[in-house]
């Protein structure tokens, strides 16, 4: 012990007197701060990683990983083994390595497949290869849309004949994969179709079927984009119950009516030629021409009559002729119109509106104008077929009183939990306080302990020689020097028991002077602090006795 040092004696000294729950926590708090120490030193020694390559073909991949293991890089797989991540100081130098090796190296495919192709190359292998090529472009170029992660392209292209009734339509297959975190909506979708169907001779936007990483269909061949007619028509039912409902909203007020829409779309698509020719008025001929012819003369002997041997009796009668005739030709202008229209499916065929107002809300209301209204605004066309009905009928408030339950409950739990999370914050508040109160009590602890273990000034020890004739004397306890008086806790560690100081001892003194006096005074003077104050007098004892245990 004498080797120790004072700082790590005393500090020992102090872990000794602490008690069974301040030694919990002071090892508590001692691992904590190990553990949090050895955490932050493991990340910190962590290097930061980097993407190297993302949207790896599972070949190049494992070529990629098996470099970085044989040039001792550390590595992480990422995005489920399609991106390889490396310390970000070795990112370049890992790219370096990579392309010198030639990696990576699998293509999706596009035009850079006909460099490859050579000169006895069949006619199937070309067309094949010129298909892939196609395929490839159009999938890159899908892929570069921001919502769009992988693209597949796949064409039917039908084989060119010289007879065309047997001819038939290209058509394609489009798979796509979003982004994380991105929306296809319908105009990415529409984008998609055109762009593939624009790139290919021959294709029409309906002949493209686009599905998604889930399976959704989002375009169907022969039907459109976005489900065809049937999502065209809700979409038409909710723009028209939007719009007649607003206008009720504003009329009967929120709540006190109801819309709902019914429309019919047509499902076939056609194609239509029509010619119409119109004569203009007050228009001159564009060619006109005309042709006179007029004769005169006398006549020949007239015919004679068959007799009854057919033999041709003359007729006496003769006379003059004339003839006449007149022709015309005229072309006038004619106005012609050819009109080719293309009648895609999701036409309107009709439509029913069908509006419900309560009849608290209706007092005073015009329901013939409430229908015109709502007429106007829903586009009815008679002609067409449309109907429209407004009823004013009582409403039924058991959703109401369901949902002023449900918001009066959540309003109840609301308010639990706030006054929880204020009892939470204030018990953490009350831990907080106690356990500063804690570690002020364990301070005042540790600090009287320390002046508790300070020794007591006794005053001059008591000679072995020489005494005095009024030491001796003083050396008999007397009621103020037995009972000591200290004005202040603290005074106990400076304090001096009185004693009584006489004149020079006297030889005959010195005969008469038994050392056993001398602890005799000194217990007497013991007795009177330890009445004074116990708990002080046991801490200096004890002080003494570890003193002396050192000695």
């Amino acid at each position: 012990m004498a080797q120790v040092p004072a700082p790590l004696a005393r500090l020992g000294q102090r872990l000794r007197e602490f008690t069974i729950a301040q030694r919990t926590i002071a090892i508590i708090g001692v691992a904590v701060l190990v553990l949090g120490g050895v955490a932050l030193s493991t990340y910190m020694s962590q290097p930061r990683m980097a993407p190297l390559y993302s949207g790896l073909d599972p070949a190049d991949a494992s070529a990629i990983v098996e470099q970085l293991r044989a040039d001792g890089v550390p590595y992480e797989l990422a995005a489920g083994g399609t991106s390889v991540m490396v310390p970000e100081a070795q990112v370049y130098d890992a790219r370096l390595n990579a392309a010198a090796d030639g990696l990576p190296n699998a293509s999706t495919g596009g035009y850079s497949l006909l460099d490859d192709m050579g000169v006895t190359s069949s006619e199937f292998q070309q067309n094949v290869t010129y298909k892939r090529a196609l395929e490839g472009e159009l999938a890159g170029t899908i892929e570069a849309i921001d919502a769009v992660e992988q693209a597949s392209v796949t064409l039917a292209i039908p084989e060119e004949t010289v007879f065309v009734d047997s001819a038939q339509e290209p058509t394609a297959s489009i798979f796509v994969q979003e982004a994380p975190g991105a929306t296809f909506g319908d105009d990415q979708i529409q984008s998609v179709v055109h762009l593939v169907a624009a790139a290919v001779d021959g294709l029409d936007p309906e002949n493209v079927s686009l599905v998604d990483a889930e399976g959704t269909l989002l375009s169907a061949v022969g039907v459109g984009a976005a489900g065809g007619s049937t999502q065209q028509a809700s979409d038409y039912e909710e723009r028209v119950s939007t719009a007649v409902q607003t206008m009720l909203d504003r009329v009967v007020g929120r709540g006190n009516a109801t819309v709902a829409v019914a429309a019919d779309m047509s499902l076939e698509s056609a194609e239509r030629l029509e010619e119409v020719f119109e004569e203009p008025q007050d228009a001159p001929a564009l060619t006109e021409s005309t042709r006179t012819e007029e004769y005169t003369g006398s006549g020949g002997g007239a015919a004679g009559v068959l007799g009854p041997d057919n033999i041709a009796v003359p007729n006496e009668q003769s006379g003059e002729g004339s003839y006449s005739a007149e022709e015309s030709d005229r072309s006038n202008a004619v106005n012609k119109v050819t009109e080719n229209r293309s009648i895609p499916a999701g036409e309107l065929t009709t439509q029913s509106v069908s509006v419900a107002v309560d009849d608290a809300a209706a007092a005073g209301l015009n329901v013939a104008d409430l229908t015109t209204m709502v007429s106007d605004a829903a586009g009815i066309d008679e002609a067409r077929g449309d109907q429209v009905s407004v009823s004013v009928v009582p409403f039924s408030t058991a959703d109401a009183d369901t949902a002023a339950e449900a918001l009066a409950a959540a309003e109840a739990a609301e308010e639990a939990e706030r006054r929880a999370a204020w009892l939470q914050t204030m018990a953490i508040g009350g831990a907080a306080v106690l356990l500063l109160l804690l570690v002020l009590a364990i301070a005042l602890f540790m600090r009287r302990s320390r002046q508790s273990r300070e020794l007591v000034d006794l005053g001059e020890p008591f000679p072995t020689g020489e005494l005095t004739a009024g030491r001796m004397a003083a050396l008999q306890p007397t009621e103020e020097a037995a009972s000591p008086v200290l004005e202040a806790p603290g005074d106990y560690a400076t304090a001096s028991i009185p004693r009584v100081v006489a004149e020079e001892p006297a030889e005959s003194q010195l005969a008469a002077w038994d050392p056993r006096d001398q602890a005799h005074s000194k217990r007497a003077e013991l007795n009177g602090l330890a009445s004074q104050d116990p708990a002080r007098m046991a801490e200096h004892l004890r002080a003494l006795m570890e003193e002396d245990a050192r000695v």
